[in-house]
């Protein structure tokens, strides 16, 4: 009979592909000690080995300096085994114990504490629901006192399988752990700078220790996207591990894998290949193309009023070799590094719009994959042009947006191994957390870093910074989240859970907000609509991959929606008084002057108290004598003098 969970040929059949421990090795460091079912098929399970696509997983499973604290949790993303595989979702559980408590204690033990990790490596991204589980056999695990005891694991497996197997990604079951109440609560307006931040596929880190503080507040600004945590992720951890130090120096004479892609745009095709083809896809909003980097798609002709000829050279799209340390964006997305060089090509924006076919017949090769068409509406003509697909699954708005797809990367936790990833021409942008200040230090690989502690929101350059000011519009869009979680923050009858105010309702208004900002897009003679969302971060956002892929399918359901802000309306005081608060909080100069009344203010109290015991302790001292003196005259006068009453002058 086939054990519960899997199929006849051994694969899995729910949704937990392993159950993993990690352990600290005195002499090797991180290791697993222990996999069910094997992580290498064939081996045993205590095997140390590792698949070369997962051998961060040690690290990962096992924080760095998770020696400071009892218990910790990580949220963590791996790649795909196969080419065409989704991310694997690793949660892991961990906990130390001293040695001395240890019934069996095994040779290798040679430290005062133990330090091990349970993670479980699943298919579904049910970080908080499979994190409850975990945590209470982790606990029970150490609990036995002996680490060999493992047939917990075991039907810890089969248990998981068997209850998970028909799980539904739909529903709070999902976001379990997420709270985008507490969110707006730390953060409060500096939440929809988040937002975009990540709408623009910019380089964030997330800073803060311990794990559990980190991936959580990552996650939970991941949650406001409509569908990013169900369908996604599958594509956000596309990534080759480094094998070693000098693998830097072979890239570049060894071609790159099937896996890798790189997205343009048709203006940048036809400017940066002088004496090519020039033709552009006429009534395509989006202008982008995805081509596959392995296999030569097509041939690079010249251009002439005969239509195009065969070149003997061929010219081939491909990744550059190495990065642009003049910018902060990847040159990931171009298609040779001399082409950040030319300043000329910035502004080269206009196109023939008389040549209307990008691919000819004959300039397809043989062997290279095919490309989805589709016609497009709005033009008086049916023009087919290559189809952008994000590969997830998305529902009649087109949510979620491919935000993590193409090299673009969400890692909740990254340890120091993947530092590489930062800087790596592959990865064009990442959303990730760390605990290791060495991450932080290093501002230049980064657009901003999120001070999770402080609530804090660093970014470097001053033009990103002025693209992300918020709108009036979008000051009263956050002020109403800010005053409507807060003024239910003591409700105990609600305590998050009710509607208004509660994380359902919070992730509610930013469907809303994204989808009036997708429709206002779509609108013609939009630039009085769109100035409530902000015109320059608009037009940045039209340039991002995510907004490209959206824009190139049909979205019918969308005519439905206003495409007005949510809180458009005339400038008043309330406004003049949101936007100077903003400034204070979030400008330097505000920050010193905010820093200044509070320290005077706090100056003015203490000065207060003084004086105000100063004076009272002398008011006391006489009011004392008085009495004393009144009650010495009382005393030695006629009884027809009457005392004051209570004794006070």
């Amino acid at each position: 009979m086939e054990k519960a969970g899997r199929d006849g040929d051994g694969a899995p059949r729910g949704p937990v592909l392993h159950i993993v421990v990690v352990g600290f090795h005195h002499k090797k460091g991180c290791q697993v000690e222990f996999s069910y079912p094997p992580l290498i098929p064939g081996d045993g399970h205590d095997s140390h080995t590792l698949p070369e696509e997962w051998k961060y997983l040690p690290f990962l499973a096992l924080p760095d300096g998770a020696h400071n604290y009892q218990e910790d949790t990580v949220y963590f993303h791996l790649p795909p085994r196969t080419g065409n595989g989704a991310t694997v979702y690793g949660i892991s559980c961990y906990r130390q114990i001293e040695a001395k408590a240890l019934k069996v204690r095994q040779a290798d033990v040679t430290r005062e504490t133990v330090q091990k990790s349970v993670c479980v490596l699943s298919k579904l991204p049910l970080y908080g629901l499979l994190q409850a589980k975990l945590q209470l056999i982790t606990h029970a695990y150490f609990e036995e006192k002996d680490f060999s005891q493992i047939s917990i694991l075991k039907e810890l497996y089969e248990h998981m399988n068997s209850s998970l197997g028909g799980a539904s990604l739909e529903g709070s079951q999902v976001y379990l752990g997420l709270s985008p109440r507490d969110l707006v609560l730390h953060f409060r307006h500096k939440v929809l700078i988040l937002f975009k931040l990540i709408l623009l596929e910019k380089k964030v880190l997330f800073y803060i220790s311990p794990v559990n503080k980190l991936v959580g507040a990552l996650m939970t600004v991941l949650s406001l996207f409509p569908g990013m945590i169900e369908h996604g992720l599958s594509d956000c951890s596309q990534y080759r591990p480094r094998k070693s130090m000098s693998e830097d120096a072979g890239l570049q004479e060894t071609n790159p894998p099937a896996d890798d892609f790189v997205s343009v745009s048709a203006p940048d095709m036809s400017n940066s290949i002088p004496g090519t083809v020039k033709k552009t896809m006429t009534g395509n909003r989006g202008g982008d193309a995805v081509i596959r980097t392995e296999e030569p798609l097509f041939q690079v002709g010249s251009d002439s009023s005969k239509g195009p000829e065969p070149n003997n050279t061929n010219q081939f799209l491909k990744p550059p070799s190495r990065p642009s340390p003049e910018s902060s964006e990847s040159d990931w997305e171009t298609l040779d590094p001399s082409v950040l060089e030319d300043p000329n090509l910035k502004e080269r924006d206009q196109v023939e719009s008389e040549q209307t076919n990008l691919f000819s017949k004959d300039s397809v090769l043989a062997d290279s994959p095919p490309i989805t068409v589709q016609p497009q509406a709005n033009t008086g003509q049916v023009v087919l042009i290559p189809g952008l697909i994000s590969g997830l699954e998305e529902d009649q708005y087109g949510m979620p947006l491919a935000i993590f797809t193409k090299g673009y990367l969400c890692l909740p936790y990254m340890a120091l191994q993947q530092h590489h990833l930062l800087s790596d021409v592959a990865v064009r942008g990442f959303v990730a957390g760390a605990t290791n200040i060495l991450f932080r230090q290093q501002k230049h690989l980064s657009d901003a870093v999120v001070e999770v502690e402080e609530a804090l929101v660093q970014i470097h350059d001053p033009e990103l910074r002025k693209l992300l000011n918020p709108t009036t519009a979008d000051l009263r869009f956050a002020d109403y989240l800010v005053r409507h979680v807060t003024e239910n923050r003591d409700d105990v009858f609600l305590d998050g859970t009710g509607w208004e105010g509660g994380d359902e309702w919070i992730r509610a208004q930013f469907a809303v907000y994204i989808h009036a900002l997708l429709a206002a897009t779509l609108q013609f003679d939009n630039e009085k609509i769109l100035s409530d969302y902000g015109m320059t971060f608009v037009t940045a956002w039209k340039n991002t991959h995510n907004y490209r892929v959206w824009n190139s399918n049909k979205h019918p359901a969308l005519a439905e929606i206003n495409p007005n802000h949510p809180f458009q309306g005339q400038y008043s005081v309330s406004d003049m008084k949101l936007r100077f608060s903003h400034s204070v909080q979030n400008s330097e100069r505000g920050k010193k002057i905010g820093n200044v009344m509070v320290t005077t203010s706090r100056n003015v109290v203490q000065t207060g108290k003084a004086v105000g015991q100063s004076v009272g302790g002398a008011f006391s001292s006489a009011k004392t004598a008085m009495s004393s003196w009144l009650s010495t005259f009382t005393n030695s006068t006629p009884q027809s003098l009457t005392e004051l009453p209570d004794g006070k002058p």
